[in-house]
């Protein structure tokens, strides 16, 4: 199931934050014409069709469901586990050593696979975090003074000097490029809002 989360802006005002639902009614109540609306997963900006009635724009919202999935033609293994059958191309060595491991090649694949992406999450979640705020930094942020500075620090994991940098910006704009930014700088970072 899919979350939005979206936060509208006129300028470099936060008007609205919340649900599609919660930001259209507020753009929409507030007769609000020029607006910026950006989805908060992913930092980029949303085209959002304001024209027409409230519901007219309620309609054309994502809905929050699942993408549909396709039918799949019945293929060996085990779909009822979600088990996918696809073609690994390995050299002989490696197909040697994972024949000599309890539980067969299938088992020790998804424990090694499993293990590289716990191991890796925490950089992953890192470099999202990074990426989602500099992209709304790029758009409302681009033309602050220490923009440049500011999304290096982001980047090198630097806290002190991001805040330091972000900090003669616009309050809207500087509290939520720091609130994108919250998964950048670990678990002591904390957001205003």
């Amino acid at each position: 199931m899919t979350n939005f989360h979206w936060t509208a802006f006129r300028g470099e005002n936060r008007i609205a934050g919340g649900s599609p639902a919660e930001v259209v009614t507020a753009i929409k109540a507030g007769g609000h014409e020029s607006v910026l609306v950006f989805d908060d997963a992913t930092g980029k900006p949303v085209d959002l069709d304001l024209r027409g009635t409230f519901e007219d724009c309620l309609s054309r919202l994502p809905k929050d469901d699942a993408e549909p999935v396709e039918p799949v033609e019945r293929r060996p293994g085990r779909p009822k586990l979600g088990v996918v059958p696809r073609e690994v191309t390995l050299l002989p060595r490696h197909w040697e050593w994972l024949g000599q491991q309890p539980g067969g090649a299938s088992v020790v694949l998804r424990k090694l696979v499993d293990a590289a992406r716990a191991a890796g999450s925490a950089g992953d979640d890192r470099r999202r975090a990074q990426e989602v705020a500099d992209r709304f930094m790029r758009a409302l942020g681009g033309d602050q003074p220490g923009y440049e500075d500011a999304a290096r620090a982001l980047y090198a994991g630097q806290e002190d000097r991001f805040r330091e940098l972000t900090e003669s910006w616009p309050r809207d704009v500087r509290d939520h490029a720091r609130y994108l930014s919250r998964g950048a700088f670990g678990a002591g970072f904390t957001e205003e809002r």
